[in-house]
């Protein structure tokens, strides 16, 4: 058994995540990024980090927008095993359910973002994180033009991985590892 695995583990067994979790919500096992590059800083100062590829694309797609005249700021990139066990970990200790957690983030080892391929994408003056950000200009480009550099829309409204719609998710396709 390799490291990832049994980190894997570890962290569904602490956060009571079921073994057929995978199967049942047809979310395919993401590989960790084994190489990162910083692409950008958090106004509190922590990187971000996407896989090399990743990264070229989100700069050509970044640069792309701008000479439409819309603003794209990356929210969230590549997340560890373990930063993603604490995303759930503080939905719990806030006194949701992990059946809630998990319509919101997808359990350790399987979110696109332990790639590096996916970014969440927010643009000024839109609340973070937010359905709200749909109707933005931002959303309405990405719609028209992220596919011509790679990227699409992760979780669609009525998607069937009982992920909540996020406008704001978007990866780089192919992800690694799902091929």
């Amino acid at each position: 058994m390799d490291n990832e695995t049994e980190r894997l583990q570890g962290l569904h067994a602490e956060l009571g995540i079921p073994a057929d979790y995978g199967q049942r919500s047809g979310l395919p096992r993401i590989p960790e990024a084994a190489v990162t590059v910083v692409v950008g800083a958090r106004p509190d100062g922590r990187e971000h980090r996407l896989a090399p590829l990743a990264a070229a694309a989100w700069s050509t797609l970044v640069a792309a927008a701008e000479r439409d005249g819309v603003q794209l700021l990356l929210l969230s990139g590549f997340r560890s095993l373990e930063y993603q066990g604490r995303l759930i970990r503080r939905k719990l200790e806030q006194g949701g359910t992990l059946d809630e957690a998990l319509t919101v983030l997808a359990a350790p080892g399987y979110s696109e973002h332990h790639s590096g391929h996916a970014v969440d994408i927010g643009t000024p003056g839109c609340a973070a994180l937010s359905t709200s950000f749909e109707k933005t200009r931002a959303f309405a480009w990405l719609n028209r033009h992220a596919g011509h550099h790679g990227f699409r829309l992760s979780y669609p409204r009525a998607n069937g991985y009982g992920i909540i719609y996020e406008p704001w998710h978007w990866a780089l396709e192919p992800l690694p590892g799902t091929g």
